[in-house]
């Protein structure tokens, strides 16, 4: 007891894994009609790997989980991207600068970027799910000597719900980086490509001896991708599945996100397939 009132209280809130952290929402960037992004500041640094997540709370409405968007190398400010879904997103999608949200975590395990060293990395994304996957991004661009390759193929309903299309021709610069995008629907004034983001797995010129697939959207478009890698030459081993569905609590308890023995919020989100592949309600 004495050990612990010589403690500060901050430092009891950050071993306290069910106190969430007073943290102050900086800035609210508009990424499309129906996605945010939080930009915050803790009160202090909170280290993360990644593609672990954040227990997000919004005082007197709830709490959720999300992946954080940001890089894991700059830690002064911590960025969510949040789709709006429901009772607890609509009101992160009221929130404005000067607002306080709580955080909780990291939780999960985060992407195996030691496996990933020396191959070639094939990003798929489907809408919001290219939020998780900026982290990892983030993570790869700030290493890129250590990868052979990174390919990004992202795909959305329509043009207007393309996430971070600020950022597109940033990555299209880096050594090495290849991306590539397509809405399901063109507005009539799209001159990219049209088709689902499995049309962009077709010839991606990948190394399939030397790589590793990592997706992230929604489990139908998951579904969908994952068939197309298997079918043209990926093993289950070499594919990563960020996987976001139904977890609640964070830590294993509420049974809520279990795909067979697997929790995605202890044993993941990130899971590698070929753990996984035999369970019936891997998609759902």
């Amino acid at each position: 007891m004495e050990k612990m009132l010589k403690k500060t209280s901050q430092e009891y809130k950050m071993e306290n894994i069910y106190y969430p952290l007073e943290t102050k929402v900086l800035d609210v960037i508009t990424e499309t009609p129906t996605i945010k992004t939080l930009v915050l500041k803790p009160p202090v640094e909170i280290p993360f790997k990644a593609g672990q997540f954040m227990q997000l709370t919004i005082f007197g409405v709830g709490e959720a989980p999300f992946t954080p968007s940001s890089s894991p190398y700059h830690l002064e400010t911590m960025e969510i991207t949040i789709l709006k879904a429901g009772h607890l997103t609509e009101a992160v999608h009221q929130l404005k600068a000067g607002d306080n949200v709580g955080l909780r975590g990291p939780f999960g395990k985060g992407f195996p970027l030691e496996k990933f060293e020396g191959k070639e990395i094939l990003v798929v994304g489907g809408g919001v799910g290219l939020a998780p996957l900026r982290a990892l991004l983030n993570d790869l661009f700030h290493n890129l000597n250590k990868y052979k390759r990174v390919s990004i193929k992202y795909g959305a309903r329509n043009p207007s719900e393309l996430s971070f299309q600020r950022q597109y021709d940033d990555w299209k610069k880096l050594l090495h980086v290849d991306f590539e995008c397509t809405v399901d629907r063109s507005d009539g004034k799209w001159s990219g490509k049209v088709g689902l983001v499995t049309e962009l797995l077709e010839n991606t010129g990948i190394d399939l001896n030397n790589s590793y697939a990592v997706s992230c959207g929604p489990e139908i478009m998951l579904k969908f991708v994952t068939l197309k890698l298997l079918s043209v030459g990926f093993k289950p081993e070499q594919i990563y599945l960020s996987m976001n569905r139904k977890m609640s609590c964070g830590m294993g308890i509420c049974g809520r996100c279990n795909i067979g023995p697997y929790y995605l919020c202890k044993d993941g989100p990130d899971m590698n397939y070929a753990k996984i592949q035999k369970y019936p309600d891997v998609f759902g």
